[in-house]
């Protein structure tokens, strides 16, 4: 008799065993397949498709892929963790400048309050040096020069204290929860943000027509005190590649935030906006954003082979 009844009992049991598996294992794919993020426009659930993130191997600590088109993230490495983000803050710099509706021809100078207090760094902008707003403008986003970020900081209204206090200001309008600025040049380590807050600082510096266009350039000249012609170079090499199509980057570095780079860029006809922060090795950020590339490129071969089909 218990024989008949455990020959009864355990079919039930098995059963009961392969729907809890299974159940498991869709909720361990739905874990995989959506990201929730909290930005401030809406971003749907992501589904992979022939888009696989463990195909994808990159090396910085945090790396982040967002399809503007179909708002969704294709690629979230530790997105949401809180990072320097060194000379990134120059877009919200910029920004905040751009706001204020400044006179942009008007001759700013390199002063001895603009030798930075925080951190000795290499600039080729010396003391006394002469350029228009516009000038320093370009060679902050371009080359990353912090001098012209600090004397654009000067010349704000209020001075640099109030820059900073707009800066902060607009990131919070722009529902950058997880983001503090403290200079406007990103020396201070204490300037953070995250992968997911800095998809909202690019999306928005990308609708300045002069930042998109700064930060894409792939060199500038001016002259200097002595009438001699310095050339700046973007810090970005990839806006020089005829394989790329950037309509904005910056990058960034200290040794508390590593290597960083913000892009936005067009790939196989598909805007997206690429994050990567705390790169170790100097060439490690654009050998990041060159396998992103790759990566994606392939997906969508595969996407339409699969179509064809």
């Amino acid at each position: 008799m218990k024989k008949r009844i455990w020959m009864l009992i355990l079919p039930g049991m098995a059963l009961l065993v392969l729907v809890a598996h299974s159940e498991t294992d869709q909720y361990q794919l739905k874990m995989d397949q959506t990201i929730s993020v909290p930005l401030s426009f809406k971003i749907a659930p992501l589904r992979v498709l022939s888009l696989k993130p463990s195909s994808l191997k990159v090396r910085s600590h945090v790396a982040l892929i967002y399809d503007e088109q179909t708002q969704r993230l294709l690629y979230n490495k530790n997105g949401q963790t809180v990072m320097p983000i060194a000379s990134i803050t120059k877009l919200m710099t910029a920004m905040v400048v751009l706001d204020a509706n400044l006179p942009m021809d008007v001759e700013v100078s390199v002063d001895e309050d603009d030798l930075n207090s925080i951190k000795r760094a290499k600039s080729r902008l010396r003391v006394g040096m002469t350029l228009t707003r516009n000038e320093m403008l370009r060679l902050a986003l371009m080359a990353s020069e912090n001098r012209a970020a600090l004397a654009l900081a000067r010349s704000y209204p209020g001075g640099p204290d109030a820059l900073v206090e707009a800066m902060n200001a607009k990131a919070r309008a722009l529902g950058m929860e997880n983001t503090r600025f403290f200079d406007p040049t990103g020396l201070d380590s204490d300037n953070v943000s995250t992968a997911q807050d800095l998809v909202k600082m690019v999306s928005a510096a990308r609708e300045y027509p002069l930042i998109a266009q700064y930060t894409t350039t792939a060199s500038h000249s001016v002259d200097s005190l002595s009438g001699r012609t310095i050339r700046f170079i973007n810090t970005n090499p990839l806006v020089r590649s005829t394989s790329w199509d950037i309509g904005l980057s910056k990058t960034g570095f200290i040794n508390e935030a590593g290597q960083c780079l913000v892009m936005q860029a067009n790939i196989n006809h598909r805007p997206v906006i690429i994050v990567l922060l705390d790169s170790w090795g100097r060439r490690t950020r654009v050998g990041d954003a060159n396998r992103i590339k790759r990566w994606m490129e392939s997906a969508d071969a595969l996407d339409r082979a699969a179509r064809r089909s």
